[in-house]
């Protein structure tokens, strides 16, 4: 090996290094504040710098060609942020004392969806320490495995090491997929060192990382034609979070249709345990869906243009049927349909809280999409609400931050599909596997 070649090595890891340890001083000056709720604005200014930093992570990667020195930051990092932030109460959001409240009642032989929190004779389920004050009456709306996962641990601190462990264990995951694709493993950096990740599953405890896991072993099964191995954990990921059942077409065109008897059939299965709710099943999914809003963008332009809460539905739905029959058209493989898909559904949802937008994060080790690693970047403003919140006011949006968070990756993508429209190429917004520039 030349020197030239050594160096052009050393630089960027040492840069990477740098980075590494910024990041790691960022995350432990935020394991330092007992209370984040108390500091909202203080956190996301920490958390934007956090995200320049990856941002500047994500170029050294994509520009460089890197040796093991500079996995082993990557993996060593990733490892380190979480690690600072775990101790830390999750007082950006209290979903994780529902996950509690739900695994008690569990355990107890109550069926979750037929009970909610503000039930006669269920207050001892709560903790006292941390009542709930949203969705008291509202049975839960979280589909069967992840249910399954709330009974397995008790305690908060439980909850957050459990949704951590597999955040890891897909980049264990990714790590695969990237030797397979034939790809530096470095670029796992995209997912592993996003701030987005990091505060959503080591901080906050957000159990999103599970149908993320189970999704990424189903396109790991399918790229290895194992169909029905890939099938039963894309019904798993489905049965974790929702958004899942996007994909379904794109798995079916690669396997047969016939499969789709199969996912069917882990699904059924999965809700059987719960079915003596009847109907109830769905009553806190419709609640939902009904009388939830919040940090969107194109849904919220919908229904500023007169449109009702259902016809904007009908819209989006009716869009996101198109999105997912160009996929198909197009053929596209499982990885780059996924950034398509998760990342329309979050632009065209009625709700696109700042832990949502992890769905997309792990096709950005494949398509390093620009303006969309912005987005996972800036989603952090979507944190906003809480200081008000925790001031007793509603739990409502500021149109000021959510313009701030929103129209620079719009302006983006405008500039992106006009540049694509002069080019006459069509690149999708998955992008190529290169990321071309930064400017």
């Amino acid at each position: 090996m030349s020197k030239s070649s050594t160096a052009a090595k050393i630089f960027p890891t040492f840069g990477l290094l740098v980075l590494a340890l910024g990041l790691a001083a960022i995350f432990y000056f935020l394991s330092r504040q007992p209370d984040l709720q108390s500091h909202v604005p203080e956190f996301t200014a920490l958390a934007l710098g956090a995200g320049v930093l990856y941002l500047v992570g994500v170029y050294l990667v994509e520009r460089f060609a890197l040796g093991p020195a500079a996995l082993l930051i990557i993996l060593a990092g990733a490892v380190a942020f979480r690690l600072l932030l775990l101790p830390l109460p999750p007082s950006l959001s209290s979903d994780v004392y529902r996950y509690q409240w739900e695994g008690r009642v569990q355990r107890a032989g109550i069926n979750p969806y037929a009970a909610y929190p503000a039930a006669p004779g269920l207050a001892s389920f709560q903790d006292p320490e941390h009542p709930l004050q949203v969705g008291r009456t509202t049975p839960t709306l979280y589909p069967p495995l992840s249910e399954r996962s709330f009974s397995w641990v008790e305690t908060v601190s439980g909850y957050k090491r459990l949704y951590t462990g597999l955040d890891l264990a897909s980049v264990v995951v990714l790590l695969l997929l990237l030797a397979i694709r034939k790809l530096p493993l470095q670029r796992v950096l995209a997912y592993a060192w996003n701030p987005t990740v990091v505060v959503s599953f080591a901080l906050c405890g957000h159990h999103d990382s599970l149908a993320i896991l189970t999704l990424l072993a189903a396109i790991l099964f399918i790229i290895n034609e194992r169909w029905t191995l890939s099938i039963a954990f894309l019904a798993l990921s489905f049965l974790s979070k929702f958004f899942a059942l996007l994909l379904l077409p794109v798995f079916l065109k690669r396997t047969r249709w016939i499969y789709a008897g199969l996912f069917g059939t882990v699904v059924l299965l999965a809700y059987a345990r719960y079915a003596d709710a009847g109907w109830k099943l769905l009553d806190g999914l419709s609640q939902y869906a009904t009388g939830w809003e919040g940090n969107d963008s194109l849904f919220r332009l919908i229904l500023g243009a007169g449109n009702s809460k259902a016809q904007a539905q009908l819209l989006v739905a009716v869009v996101m049927l198109a999105l997912v029959a160009y996929a198909l058209k197009h053929r596209m493989e499982p990885l780059r349909a996924g950034l398509l898909l998760t990342a329309g559904l979050l632009l065209l949802s009625p709700n696109a809280f700042p832990w949502y937008f992890t769905w997309t994060i792990p096709f950005l080790c494949f398509y390093p999409n620009r303006p969309w690693l912005l987005m996972t970047v800036t989603c952090v403003l979507g944190y906003e609400p809480v200081v008000p919140y925790a001031a007793g006011q509603p739990y409502q949006d500021s149109l000021f931050i959510v313009a701030l968070e929103y129209v620079p990756v719009y302006a983006w993508l405008a500039y992106e599909g006009w540049r694509m429209f002069r080019q006459g190429s069509e690149r999708g917004l998955g992008g190529g596997e290169k990321l071309e520039s930064f400017a």
